[in-house]
Parts: C-alpha cells; structure tokens; sequence
C-alpha cells in the first residue's frame, strides 16, 4: 500500500509529529492561500505554527528556532521572493540550522523557482498545486530534516 520510505516518514510521524512553520513574510497581506496550506497540513497530522502576517526573516528564523521545525513553508505573493528567501537561507546557516528545509509558495516565475532550488530550498509551489503535493513534499523535506538531525542516522 505504502512505499517503503513513506511508511518510514508515517512511522517517524507517530513517533514525534511533523513541525511545521508557515510565514507570510514582507508585506503582502494576503493569507487566505497560506491558511489554506496549514490547514491542510494539520488535517494531514502535522504541527502547525502560523506566523501571521508581514514577518521579517530574521522573526520567521527566531520563530523556528524556538518551535524546533523541520520545514519553514514561506508564502510570497509580493514578488520579493528574491531577497527574502536568501536571507531565510542565510540566517538558517547563521544559526546553525542548516537541517530545517525551506519550502516556497507564491507567485514565482519558472525561472526564479529554478534559482530558489539552486540555492537550497527543497521545493517550489505556484498557484493551483495540489494539496495532496505539497503535503507529500513537506513529509519528503521533513524526512529530510530528521535524517540531518545529530544523532539520527
């Protein structure tokens, strides 16, 4: 029914659920899509901190510090993904905190999603993608994180 590294992500979620920080950095003040994506995600069994609205990087960083996250899900509608999410990746190095994986939703050309992967986010969603796939990719970056974690192997 299961492939064999999904049931060990399902296993390790019982163990201890997934965390997972969304943020609406910048200035956008939309947040029905991320909403939506927490929503979803915590009807999927993970934990959830919703951040709110017009987070800078260095308080979505501090914010994922304190929860113990695996996965940082930023939602960008501004266009500012350019400078934001590099920052976000700076400051995670900063803080030793090179495990946390970064996902990035928004409106993001192609182009920009491909230099965002480049740069070490572990995935790039636009509007319209499916629930079911970002879900999937945030248990595949939190499997990530965990098998970066000292002392996991």
């Amino acid at each position: 029914m299961f492939s064999e590294p999904t049931k060990s992500v399902l296993i390790s979620e019982m163990e201890s659920p997934i965390r997972v920080l969304v943020a609406k950095p910048g200035l956008d003040g939309h947040d029905r899509g991320a909403k939506i994506i927490a929503r979803a995600l915590r009807d999927a069994g993970m934990e959830v901190i919703y951040t709110g609205l017009r987070q800078t990087p260095e308080m979505i960083v501090n914010a994922a510090l304190q929860e113990d996250v695996q996965v940082i899900g930023l939602s960008i509608l501004s266009g500012a993904h350019s400078a934001i999410v590099p920052r976000v990746l700076e400051l995670l190095r900063e803080k030793g905190m090179t495990g946390v994986q970064v996902i990035v939703g928004g409106i993001i050309p192609d182009e920009d999603a491909r230099d965002l992967e480049r740069q070490g986010v572990a995935a790039v969603f636009q509007p319209g993608a499916p629930l079911e796939t970002i879900v999937s990719s945030v248990r595949e970056a939190a499997a990530s994180a965990r098998r970066q974690e000292p002392g996991r192997q």
